[in-house]
């Protein structure tokens, strides 16, 4: 096959080492033959970069950085959007503010998700414009968060071609073989929900149905959920659940936890750009684990690989709904098995939502159908709806006060809401 352009939308992320990394291992199954890192900072492009160069030399890929986007996507077969509008320091607002107000703070999930939404969506939607304009023929492989919420904003709203992928699914499967003391291959999920917000309702080793033994507090998530719920539950809930299972567990942890995720992350960050930045280092750094997205590469590399060679295999995608899950709409974008191949992703049949959780879901999904809304109109009133409708705001007076204030910190990057 053809040697590969890969076009990095974001490409100054302290992440991206860790997708460089996937090219290098991969190199001999999917060839790439240019990876253009684009971004707004020169002096990330400059830091990153040039870690990123000596990663790639020994295999023989070719390394660009640019700010300019159109010349990062001209001629691209692949883009991958991995952006932080605000930065870190944004996201620790999105994680402080709701704690004020007895609310969850979290960045993908809750007011503050919400708030990362209608900072990312506009950006998201230029780009994804500029990709059908530029690159037409490229697939977009949206990271960027809240990766189901930006991914169907772009297929609503725009041409492009997208796919939203996150490392949850994958994480899960690992974490289910290390328990079992298997290979990943012998893994199957029945996975069904939204991103950040989903389940295995069965999982097989070798075909055999083994989710019973896998319904305890100290198995794949390490003791995140309550046994009982487990039990009840019948399935094997994706992390993010926690925030809505054990709401009150979680936010005492958070108002006493000292510093937030986010503000832990910007010393993590601070870190690594110092080690990015030493001539000598050529391989992503044991720190750049502790920044998250573990083997989000192995995730975007094998989903690369199966569109441009056809390989028709199975991945856990955010794509648009069709009908894979009869309770919400076809043009939803919902997290689920997808078979991948050169004419992109197409959803695996799942049936009906257990009752148990089909309400969540479907409070969540018009959650987002909201946020999506209000972020492209500028509409106040519809952004408050989008927040009193959210499981975790608990009424309309704290979802009144909750806008005000996330309007009021994020102003700068809410131009839509300042005209």
């Amino acid at each position: 096959m053809k040697s590969l352009k890969i076009a990095v939308i974001g490409g100054g992320s302290t992440y991206t080492p860790e997708l460089i990394d996937g090219f290098v291992r991969y190199h001999q199954e999917l060839p790439v033959g240019r990876i253009v890192l684009q971004d707004i900072s020169p002096q990330r492009l400059e830091i990153v970069g040039g870690l990123a160069r000596r990663m790639v030399q020994a295999a023989g890929i070719e390394l660009c950085t640019t700010v300019d986007r159109a010349e990062a996507l001209d001629e691209a077969d692949f883009v991958v959007a991995q952006l932080r509008v605000g930065g870190m320091a944004a996201r620790a607002l999105d994680e402080r503010l709701p704690l004020e107000y007895g609310v969850i703070g979290q960045e993908t999930t809750g007011p503050g998700g919400f708030a990362k939404a209608l900072r990312t969506v506009p950006v998201m939607l230029e780009i994804a414009r500029d990709i059908a304009r530029v690159a037409p023929q490229a697939w977009l492989i949206n990271f960027t968060n809240p990766a189901g919420l930006i991914t169907e904003a772009i297929l609503r709203h725009t041409g492009a071609k997208a796919i939203g992928l996150c490392n949850v699914p994958i994480n899960m499967v690992r974490s289910i073989a290390q328990t079992l003391n298997v290979e990943l291959k012998r893994i199957e999920l029945d996975y069904v929900g939204l991103d950040h917000l989903s389940w295995a309702r069965r999982v097989w080793l070798d075909g055999e149905d083994v989710t019973g033994r896998l319904l305890h507090s100290d198995t794949v998530w390490g003791g995140a959920f309550s046994e009982s719920f487990l039990q009840q539950l019948g399935m094997i809930p994706n992390y993010y659940i926690r925030y809505f299972v054990h709401t009150d567990q979680v936010l005492a942890e958070m108002k006493n936890g000292g510093s937030t995720r986010a503000e832990y992350l910007q010393e993590v960050e601070a870190d690594l750009l110092e080690m990015y930045a030493d001539p000598s280092l050529a391989k992503k750094p044991e720190l750049l684990d502790e920044r998250g997205g573990a083997y989000y590469s192995t995730a975007a590399v094998e989903l690369i690989r199966s569109i441009a060679q056809d390989r028709r295999d199975v991945h856990i995608v955010n794509v648009r709904n069709n009908h894979a899950l009869p309770d919400l709409a076809p043009e939803s974008v919902v997290e689920v098995p997808a078979v991948i191949g050169k004419s992109g992703p197409h959803p695996v049949t799942a049936g009906r939502l257990p009752a148990s959780i089909r309400g969540l879901v479907a409070s969540v999904k018009a959650f987002e159908e909201l946020t999506i809304e209000a972020a492209v109109t500028g509409n106040e009133d519809t952004a408050r709806l989008a927040l009193l409708s959210h499981p975790l705001v608990p009424s309309w007076d704290i979802a009144v006060a909750l806008w005000d204030a996330i309007k009021a910190a994020h102003i700068q990057y809410l131009p839509q809401f300042n005209q």
